[in-house]
């Protein structure tokens, strides 16, 4: 890829991993793969897990190390399943990819299907009949999110892999290397408040990564938090402090409300702070249960479309039961 081009690129694609060797994680998994690669014994695949946790990468880099570049293009199909989700897609363009044989060209090619969890039942039938039919002309490699929602018919075909997320301690170093690559300003606590918010994703780490850097030219704790919208350990211990001590129901509305308003704070991710700190209160089981049902409770509303403003005052009035127990 040209210089150029590589270094416009989002920071996800420009570092994503070319290699099986470079990728950060699920040793085992690559390990496995390998193996099959070098004893040219590769079944179908089926990779499962949340996203970010490197199931694309992975077969891209199978892919790299299965066909060289010259050869990349009419050896393998790569689609997005969520785009192209109907019966016809797999009837059209993966039934001619499958059925036509490499003439020229030793091996298998390999068919790529991404988000297949987004594909109709109907769909994943017509695939099944596919997959089992041109085995020995392609190999399948299917995507997806959800385990549940592949139909048992494709999963019995498929060899499977669960990609966990991944743990701050695998993050880190491909952090660092794109901080040190692209000669990034950070804190440690920037750092720490970006595998925080990401969850195991590598992907929405680098993305919250350059959109801090692109907007503040540092990445610090408090910087990564306002660049996507996040409450602060303070705001939220500022709310509860409020919940807990304000005696006027109006002045606790108003301060909350106020402070949703000038950070841009939705109220479902202060939810999910404050049920983190709700575990931590010092209050009787039966009470701690009940504000946890009320919790939920204002986040299904919310969830269903409800208006904010009605759920801050749901929210108030949970908290009021719990004030006189407190410790």
């Amino acid at each position: 890829m040209d210089a150029n081009v590589k270094s416009n690129l989002p920071w996800v694609e420009k570092y994503r991993p070319a290699k099986l060797n470079d990728l950060i994680s699920h040793e085992e998994i690559i390990g496995t793969i390998n193996k099959f690669i070098k004893e040219e014994q590769l079944p179908h695949l089926l990779f499962y897990g949340p996203p970010g946790t490197g199931k694309t990468s992975t077969i891209l880099a199978c892919a790299r190390q299965l066909y060289k570049p010259q050869s990349f293009g009419s050896m393998v199909l790569e689609l997005n399943a969520s785009d192209d989700r109907g019966i016809n897609i797999v009837r059209g363009q993966i039934l001619d990819f499958a059925s036509t044989r490499t003439i020229f060209k030793g091996g298998y090619k390999l068919i790529i299907l991404d988000e297949a969890d987004a594909m109709t039942n109907d769909a994943q039938n017509a695939l099944r009949r596919i997959i089992e039919k041109y085995t020995e002309n392609v190999r399948f490699c299917i995507i997806c999110n959800y385990l549940s929602k592949i139909i048992p018919a494709i999963q019995s075909r498929c060899t499977r892999f669960r990609f966990a997320p991944l743990s701050p301690d695998q993050i880190l170093p491909r952090l660092e290397h794109v901080v040190e690559a692209e000669g990034i300003d950070v804190t440690d606590d920037g750092k720490k408040a970006l595998m925080t918010l990401a969850g195991g994703d590598m992907r929405k780490v680098l993305n919250v990564l350059q959109s801090t850097w692109m907007a503040y030219k540092k990445v610090t704790e408090v910087n990564v938090y306002n660049c996507v919208g996040h409450p602060l350990k303070e705001d939220i211990n500022n709310i509860i402090f409020w919940l807990l001590n304000e005696e006027s129901f109006k002045a606790c509305y108003e301060k909350i409300q106020q402070l949703k308003t000038q950070k841009g704070l939705a109220l479902e991710d202060i939810l999910t702070e404050i049920h983190l700190v709700v575990n931590r209160l010092e209050i009787p089981p039966r009470v701690s249960s009940q504000l946890l049902i009320n919790l939920a409770s204002i986040e299904e509303r919310l969830a269903d479309g409800c208006v904010e403003k009605p759920q801050i005052t749901a929210l108030i009035a949970a908290f009021s039961k719990v004030r006189s127990v407190v410790v």
